[in-house]
């Protein structure tokens, strides 16, 4: 018994000293309870005692109550700053869709009807076409150039994280929208600007080739009448025999697979009447040859290849010749004076006769254009040389030379501007057809 009340006196005093002890660490009534609390009843009833912060920094219920405050104003600043943009938005709409107007759709009559006054509304616009299309090009090109200043603006003074994303992809779709619309608007109207260029340069060329071909055909009728009576009526005459005197066609053969050759001619040289005529192309001096060289008949070449011909015209007096060749079988066949004389095949059979050479009256060519032969030589006149792509009728070539007709070559007709002559050889005029009719 004793043992235990001296305990329980013990932890008395125990008691005692430990409260004697805390007396001196705590203020009187003092207790500290550590109990997990939500942060609503903090507002609610169980107030922070202020603590001082150190350095002199705001309190965090002042910190907060700032940065709210400048958010505020940050907002206030950024709507400010897109109403500002949709306006200029709006402005951007409203002239590209008057751009678009402008752009052809005249069929709503806003347009045209203020071209025809002579404003628009982009302003005053010229009437050409092609300077329409300039402003409205550089009109384009000033829309897109503000639309980029807009974009470069709105990314430096907005910041796009504090817009909210609807806000801020609207924006970026609608400027992307404008800039493809810009783009296309521009293209089209280069395309068009291009299109009316290669059009107006297309007929300028036509036109010029039209009035070319007028001025060259005046001249050549003029050039003719200032001679002869006709452009036809003349002849050429060779009165030497020399490797010098020549007359040259200025136009050139296609390429043929038959062919006429018709002529007026008188010769005063004898033996032999040499050379009224040769074509030659490179490659092939003696493409087309009409040849009488001494003693020997008169001859046909082509492709070097030859044919004697039953002709005697080496009497001083006017003959009418014509010559007909096709390449099929190389049949051939010679009229004097509106009469067949001769005919036979196999000469050149299927050689077409080859573009693109020299036709020269009065000599005979080694080379193309040159190199003649003086014991070659044609000497006399000849007149109506004229050459056909076909093989001529008997009735046509007879009307021909009897002069019931009058038919000028399709491929070399006998006009006064095709033939220039050389060395001294000259162009006169010509007697009649009738009159060369008395001569045979």
């Amino acid at each position: 018994m004793l043992p235990l009340v001296a305990g329980l006196l013990l932890t008395v005093a125990a008691g005692a000293r430990g409260s004697a002890s805390g007396t001196q660490e705590s203020p009187p009534g003092s207790r500290f309870v550590c109990t997990s609390l939500p942060l609503e009843a903090t507002s609610a009833g169980c107030p922070l005692p202020p603590v001082p912060m150190q350095g002199g920094a705001l309190p965090p219920e002042e910190e907060l109550k700032a940065t709210v405050l400048q958010l505020r104003e940050t907002v206030l600043q950024q709507k400010e700053t897109i109403g500002s943009q949709r306006e200029a938005i709006r402005e951007l709409t409203g002239k590209l869709s008057r751009c678009e107007s402008a752009d052809g759709k005249s069929a709503t009559g806003t347009w045209r009807s203020e071209l025809g006054k002579g404003k628009d509304t982009m302003g005053d616009l010229p009437r050409d076409p092609a300077q329409v299309i300039d402003q409205l090009s550089r009109t384009m090109q000033t829309l897109k150039d503000r639309l980029e200043s807009l974009e470069h603006q709105l990314r430096a003074n907005v910041s796009y994280a504090a817009l909210p994303n609807d806000l801020r992809e609207m924006l970026q779709r609608r400027l992307g929208d404008l800039e493809r619309q810009l783009l296309s608007k521009v293209a089209e109207l280069e395309d068009e600007k291009s299109l009316l260029h290669n059009e107006t340069s297309a007929h300028r060329q036509k036109t010029e080739t039209a009035l070319n071909a007028l001025l060259e055909r005046v001249s050549e009728l003029e050039k003719g009448n200032s001679a002869f009576k006709s452009p036809d009526e003349f002849k050429v005459s060779l009165p030497l025999r020399t490797n010098y005197l020549y007359g040259k066609i200025k136009k050139t053969l296609p390429e043929l697979y038959a062919f006429t050759v018709c002529l007026w001619l008188r010769s005063s040289a004898s033996p032999g009447i040499g050379t009224p005529f040769s074509y030659a192309v490179p490659g092939q001096a003696n493409e087309i040859v009409l040849i009488e060289w001494g003693n020997n008949p008169i001859e046909l070449l082509i492709n070097d290849k030859v044919a004697q011909l039953p002709l005697f015209i080496s009497d001083g007096k006017w003959h009418h010749v014509c010559i007909t060749w096709t390449t099929r079988d190389g049949m051939w066949e010679a009229f004097q004076d509106g009469e067949k004389l001769g005919t036979g095949e196999n000469l050149a059979p299927w050689h077409p006769i080859k573009p693109g050479g020299v036709l020269i009256l009065g000599q005979e060519q080694d080379t193309v254009g040159g190199r003649f032969d003086a014991t070659q030589a044609f000497v006399g006149e000849m007149s109506q040389f004229n050459i056909w792509d076909r093989v001529l009728k008997t009735e046509d070539i007879m009307n021909i030379a009897n002069c019931s007709t009058n038919m000028p070559g399709n491929i070399i007709p006998w006009v006064d501007n095709n033939v220039d002559v050389f060395g001294g050889a000259t162009k006169w005029p010509v007697e009649t057809c009738e009159e060369r009719l008395l001569d045979l």
